[in-house]
């Protein structure tokens, strides 16, 4: 909240509860948690995708890089 004072919340709140009422806003806050929660979650599943396929990568090309050396003969 940079540009938000004390003030700036109380206002946002006393207008919150002149447009959705009292009895609305505890659902309201509800659905805004479980859809934060839901991004958050597919936010963490989209990361370790890619962390999975990364480290995957990483290891075949360690795998083809050590591949000729094992295939030489010694002197």
């Amino acid at each position: 909240m940079s540009g938000l004072g004390v003030s700036g919340v109380i206002l946002l709140i006393v207008v919150a509860l002149l447009l959705f009422g009292p009895k609305k806003l505890p659902e309201l806050g509800r659905a805004f948690g479980s859809t934060l929660r839901e991004f958050k979650k597919g936010a963490r599943e989209i990361m370790e995708d890619d962390d999975k396929q990364d480290r995957k990568d990483a290891s075949r090309t360690e795998a083809r890089e050590e591949q000729p050396r094992a295939q030489r003969l010694p002197d």
